[in-house]
């Protein structure tokens, strides 16, 4: 198959029949690029500095996830989603575990349920730190990043508190999660969002009247409606287009439509409204914690299903009958109905989905993704057209995708 940008030059001829050689020129933007955020290729193709062509080029950081779950147990698949979309996994491991419990026919107690949640939103605003702060600093304004980044570090701080872990945090299993909230966990958690509001005011301040961030995103990479509904796109990508659609209002999962928030919506569909659009759900996501903190019931963290669920440690420790049950799970896995099923998510990206076809046993016999920055990628060839150069890094941050659920 021939390279992208050689079937590029070679297609072009068409569009530039009658200019001069020198006006055309096919540019490589990535996959080594920081505006790229990550391995992402871009193979443009210049008018001078206006893109007439673009074709983004995925793929360089495939792992074959997809496959890999078919051939491990369902549990065992758990860490892998960390590996998705990286600077959300706590939302990840909640969105898998929600799939197999559907296919399941489980269902976590009341706590279980309110940990997944402050679990989910502490992601969301996590992601959005970095999408807000990382989109300012391509559009020049350092000093948001590092705002963001501090944070960010905080947050950092209470997950590594309730996981153990700071990145890849693998914390939710099939049927509920590692560990109950440790203690002072719940009082650090407030501290950092009774700080957050002043935080994400100052942001507020710093850019979104800012001259240069304004005339840099404010009409820059419009996204009509109709363009974002044919994309399939979803999340604040396709909420800023003016489409009031979110996952946990439509299709409610772990009690949300308990929860009182708003849904922040554009009216332009521009960089700017993507941009303010995140950083509104950070308000919101904070306000969902802290209902969620105020309801904590007490009682059981995982479902109650003695033969599918992990023992506590302390009695596979003292009972042999715990043991034993544990080995079983943990060698054969989860005996799964035979079945389909498809279970969507609101993560931080957009709609992370699940689909696990089980012709019974402790492994999928299939297990697809759908992951919400790839399909988002997909108008990037309808988008750039007809911008500068320039324009390209605020558009590239005005959708904030992660290459690792992309190419999974």
């Amino acid at each position: 198959m021939p390279d992208l940008a050689e079937r590029f030059a070679r297609h072009a001829d068409a569009y530039n029949a009658g200019r001069p050689e020198a006006e055309r020129l096919v540019l490589n933007m990535g996959p080594s690029h920081p505006t790229t955020h990550g391995v992402l290729r871009l193979v443009l193709e210049l008018d001078g500095e206006t893109i007439i062509r673009a074709e983004p080029d995925i793929g360089y950081l495939h792992r074959g996830d997809e496959k890999i779950a078919e051939n491990m147990t369902y549990n065992q698949f758990v860490p892998y989603t960390d590996r998705l979309d990286y600077l959300a996994p706590l939302a990840n491991n909640v969105a898998y575990a929600l799939a197999v419990e559907k296919l399941m026919g489980w269902e976590l107690p009341p706590r279980g349920q309110a940990i997944r949640v402050i679990c989910c939103e502490m992601a969301r605003i996590s992601s959005h730190l970095l999408g807000v702060g990382c989109f300012a600093m391509d559009c020049g304004a350092m000093t948001v990043f590092l705002y963001t980044f501090t944070e960010r570090e905080t947050l950092y701080n209470l997950i590594e508190m309730l996981t153990g872990a700071r990145f890849t945090t693998a914390y939710t299993r099939v049927g509920g999660m590692t560990r109950d909230l440790p203690d002072g966990f719940v009082p650090a958690l407030r501290a950092f969002l009774d700080g957050l509001p002043t935080r994400i005011d100052e942001v507020d301040r710093l850019i979104s009247r800012n001259r240069i961030f304004v005339d840099r995103t404010k009409d820059i990479g419009v996204i009509a409606l109709e363009d974002a509904v044919a994309h399939g796109m979803s999340g604040p990508n396709f909420r800023a287009s003016g489409m009031e659609y979110d996952l946990r209002r439509r299709h409610p999962y772990l009690g949300y439509e308990k929860f009182d928030f708003e849904i922040p919506v554009g009216s332009v569909g521009d960089c700017y409204d993507r941009y303010y659009c995140r950083l509104q759900e950070i308000r919101e996501s904070a306000k969902i914690i802290r209902q969620a903190l105020d309801s904590l019931p007490a009682g059981p963290i995982c479902a109650h299903e003695a033969k599918g669920v992990l023992p506590p440690k302390e009695k596979v420790l003292t009972s042999m009958e715990e043991l034993i049950h544990q080995f079983m799970l943990v060698t054969a896995g989860i005996d799964a109905p035979p079945g389909e099923v498809y279970f969507g998510h609101e993560n931080p990206k957009g709609e992370l989905g699940f689909y696990i076809c089980s012709k019974g046993g402790g492994t999928p016999y299939r297990l697809k993704i759908r992951s919400p920055s790839f399909v988002n990628l997909s108008i990037l060839p309808k988008l750039l057209p007809g911008h500068m150069i320039a324009d390209v890094a605020a558009l590239l941050g005005s959708l904030d995708f992660v290459m690792g659920e992309s190419d999974r």
